[in-house]
C-alpha cells in the first residue's frame, strides 16, 4: 500500500481546501440562519446548499464518490482523503459536492444494478443534483438490524407490483425535493431466507405513499439532510419495470449498497474528528482556570494527545480498507470494512464528548457544532448496522479460521 496520495487526488485535495476555506466555512452561518428562517418551507434543504453546489460543480468538485463512468472515476484511496475534507463542515461539503448520503449509495445502486431505462429517468436527475432520493429499508416493527427481519410485502400482480409496509428513520425523506424511493421488501417469504427480499423504485407522488412524519435524532431534525421519515406503504402500485434487478437479490444489493455506504461515513467521521479537535485546542488556548490556561492542564493536555494518536490510527484503518477495497473488493474486504465501522465511530465519539468536555456549558449549546456533532456520529453505531452486529459476525469469522484448523 502506497501511503502518499497520486498526483490527481493531491490536485483535487488542492482545489477542495480551497474550496473549504472560500466557500464552505463562511457559509456555516448562512445555513444556520437560513434554517432558522420561519418562512423557510418546511424540510427544504436551505438555499445556500444549492448555490455552493453550483460552485462545486463550476471547479469540478462533483460526484467525488462515484467511481466508473457516472461519477469521477476516482478509487476508494483516492476518494478517502477528499471525504475526510468534507466531513469537517458535515451539514454543508458532502451535500455541496453531490456526495450526501443517501442519494450516494441510492446512485451505486442504480449505476450497479438499474437497468437503462431507470438510469436514465432517475440515476441521470440524481447525478445532475436536480433531485434527491431516499433508501426505505428499516422498519419500526422488527429489528432492522437483520435484514431478513423486514415485513413490507412486495406482491407480483399483472404488469404491477404491490407494495404495503411500514418504514421509518428515511433518511432524506422529508425534503420536498426527495422524488424517489428504493423501497426493500419480501417478494416471496416462502423462498430461501436470504433470497426473499427485493428493492423496487417507488416514486413519492405513487398513490398510497404516505410520509406520516419526521423522526428526530437526540432531539435534533437533521432539517439540513432533508430529515428522518416515517413512511406509509398502503396498496401502493407501481410498474414491474421499477424492480431493481431480478426477484430475490434484494439481499445482496443491500449489502453491495452498504459497504461503500459505510467506508464513506468512516472517511467523513474522521474530518469531523479533526474539526473536534481544532475547536478542542483553540478553546483551551483561550480560556483560564485556576490560574492558567486550560491547554497547561494535565489532563487537557491528555485528552488531545490521545485524540491524535486515535484520529491517525482510525485513519490508517480506513485507508487500509478503501486500498483493499480497490485491490481485492468489497468482498475481500469485509473484514476490514466491519472493523472501521466499529473503531471510527466510537473513536469519533470519545473525542467529540472530550471537545464536549473542554467547551463547559457551550459544548451542549447551540453555539458551537459540537453537540449536533455528537448526536449524528452516535447514530453512525446505528446506521448501516448497529456495533454489536458487526462485532458478532467479525468474531464468527475469526474463531472459524481456528475451529477450521482444529477438525
Amino acid at each position: 500500500m502506497e501511503f502518499s496520495y497520486d498526483e490527481r487526488t493531491e490536485e483535487l485535495r488542492g482545489q477542495l481546501l480551497a474550496f473549504m476555506d472560500e466557500l464552505v466555512y463562511p457559509a456555516e452561518p448562512v445555513l444556520a440562519a437560513q434554517l432558522a428562517d420561519p418562512a423557510r418551507e418546511p424540510w427544504s434543504i436551505p438555499p445556500v446548499v444549492a448555490e455552493l453546489q453550483a460552485a462545486a460543480r463550476a471547479r469540478g468538485l462533483w460526484n467525488l464518490f462515484l467511481p466508473g463512468e457516472h461519477g469521477a472515476g476516482l478509487t476508494n484511496q483516492q476518494y478517502a482523503p477528499l471525504a475526510e475534507i468534507t466531513g469537517r463542515s458535515i451539514l454543508l461539503a458532502p451535500a455541496a459536492l453531490n456526495c450526501a448520503a443517501p442519494d450516494t449509495g441510492n446512485m451505486e445502486v442504480l449505476a450497479q444494478f438499474g437497468d437503462e431505462a431507470q438510469r436514465k429517468q432517475w440515476l441521470e436527475p440524481l447525478l445532475a443534483g436536480e433531485i434527491r432520493s431516499a433508501f426505505a429499508m428499516t422498519e419500526p416493527e422488527v429489528a432492522s438490524s437483520d435484514a431478513t427481519n423486514i415485513t413490507t410485502r412486495i406482491a407480483r400482480d399483472g404488469d404491477e407490483y404491490v407494495v404495503n409496509g411500514r418504514k421509518w428513520y428515511i433518511t432524506g425523506a422529508m425534503n420536498p425535493e426527495c422524488r424517489i424511493f428504493i423501497v426493500m421488501g419480501k417478494t416471496d417469504p416462502t423462498a430461501a431466507t436470504h433470497r426473499q427480499q427485493s428493492m423496487i423504485l417507488v416514486p413519492r407522488d405513487t398513490p398510497g405513499v404516505t410520509v406520516k412524519r419526521g423522526m428526530k435524532v437526540f432531539g435534533y431534525e437533521d432539517a439540513d439532510h432533508g430529515g428522518h421519515a416515517e413512511i406509509l406503504f398502503e396498496n401502493v402500485r407501481v410498474p414491474a419495470a421499477n424492480l431493481i434487478g431480478e426477484e430475490g437479490s434484494g439481499f445482496a444489493i443491500a449489502q453491495a449498497r452498504l459497504g461503500p455506504g459505510r467506508i464513506h461515513h468512516c472517511m467523513r467521521a474522521i474530518g469531523i474528528a479533526e474539526r473536534a479537535l481544532e475547536l478542542m485546542c483553540r478553546r483551551v488556548s483561550e480560556r483560564v482556570a485556576f490560574g492558567k490556561p486550560l491547554a497547561e492542564q494535565g489532563v487537557v493536555q491528555d485528552w488531545i494527545a490521545e485524540a491524535r494518536v486515535r484520529i491517525e490510527q482510525a485513519r490508517l484503518l480506513v485507508l487500509k480498507t478503501a486500498w483493499l477495497m480497490d485491490t481485492v473488493g468489497n468482498r475481500g474486504a469485509h473484514t476490514e470494512i466491519q472493523a472501521i465501522k466499529i473503531a471510527v465511530p466510537a473513536t469519533v465519539e470519545w473525542i467529540l464528548d472530550k471537545a464536549v468536555q473542554a467547551h463547559g456549558a457551550a459544548g451542549v449549546s447551540q453555539d458551537t457544532p459540537l453537540a449536533q456533532l455528537w448526536a449524528g456520529n452516535r447514530t453512525l453505531r446505528l446506521a448501516d448496522g448497529p456495533d454489536e452486529v458487526h462485532k458478532r459476525s467479525l468474531a464468527r469469522r475469526e474463531l472459524k479460521r481456528y475451529q477450521q484448523k482444529e477438525v
